[in-house]
């Protein structure tokens, strides 16, 4: 019986910019015309398939944009294993507040996989911040840019799924490097199997950021 992985992920950026509504249409597949402030923290669920066959489940957390729940949501950052920036394609504010959302998320995780997320892709029309200005915000930051719809449901399933595939490449990475660790810590024995060296210091055990597993 396989193990299902579960990640958690946190989508952040500033109030109204759509948060709510991507992670509605990517974990229920809905889109609501009706705007409702999300109040602290919410999240959903989504068992995914990526590139490799592997089920892993998405917890994704709605986090408040605004600033007087600023102290509260980034409490929720904690234990994150993946970030979604996110901002307005009609929102200029949104889009210089970028850098900061980035900063909130890395002092509460440290470095994660992260992906920017331009929203609202629907109301070009209305748009304030140009392909340009996006793109080059996404080679500042070194991340992958998706521009998206959720209420035309344009890319979000692609945004969701690359930033799994990243979290699951980290994860592999910090397995190897805890495999490769274990290798050089462990001791020799003799022809009798007994210990002939003494370590001073125990091998370092894998502090793995995914430490949920679901049976399947």
């Amino acid at each position: 019986m396989a193990d299902e992985l579960a990640f958690k992920l946190v989508v952040v950026g500033n109030g109204a910019v759509g948060k709510s509504s991507l992670i509605q249409r990517f974990c229920r597949g809905v889109f609501s015309q009706n705007y409702k402030q999300t109040i602290g923290v919410d999240f959903l669920e989504r068992v995914l398939e990526i590139g490799n066959g592997r089920c892993v489940r998405l917890m994704v957390w709605d986090t408040a944009g605004q600033e007087e729940f600023d102290a509260l949501t980034r409490a929720y950052y904690r234990g994150a294993h993946g970030a979604i920036l996110a901002f307005s394609s009609t929102d200029l504010q949104s889009f210089e507040a970028v850098d900061s959302w980035r900063s909130k998320v890395e002092a509460e995780c440290g470095s994660l996989p992260m992906v920017l997320v331009q929203n609202k892709m629907d109301l070009a029309d209305q748009a304030l911040v140009s392909p340009e200005m996006a793109e080059n915000a996404a080679r500042r930051h070194r991340l992958r840019l998706y521009r998206t719809s959720a209420k035309q449901d344009f890319n979000v399933d692609e945004a969701f799924r690359y930033l799994a595939e990243k979290c699951m490449e980290a994860l592999s990475r910090e397995l190897n490097d805890c495999n490769h660790l274990q290798k050089q810590t462990t001791p020799p024995t003799n022809n009798n199997n007994t210990l002939s060296l003494k370590l001073e210091r125990k091998p370092r055990t894998l502090r793995s950021k995914c430490v949920r597993f679901f049976p399947t």
